[in-house]
């Protein structure tokens, strides 16, 4: 290991921030409603996106991959509107 990788179960130090980030925008009913619409049509995004908002709220784990995704997929949807 070098000292640009993670050890095994550290956190990305962009998490934290991160799911502030996701927590403050995962409420929007429309966003979900969106979403799950999105899903039932197969968009891969929208189904990993939903998924990982869904943990998030259950409070089980999210993998740094899963949240650094839903938070930048956020955030391009801001900027796009």
């Amino acid at each position: 290991m070098t000292k640009g990788d993670l050890k095994p179960k550290e956190p990305h130090p962009a998490a934290l921030s991160a799911i502030k980030y996701v927590s403050a925008r995962i409420s929007d009913p429309l966003l979900k409603e969106a979403l799950a619409s999105c899903a039932i049509e197969n968009n891969r995004m929208a189904e990993i996106c939903l998924g990982t908002i869904k943990r998030i709220e259950n409070g089980e784990p999210v993998s740094d991959r899963y949240l650094l995704g839903l938070a930048w997929f956020l955030k391009e949807m801001e900027e796009k509107n």
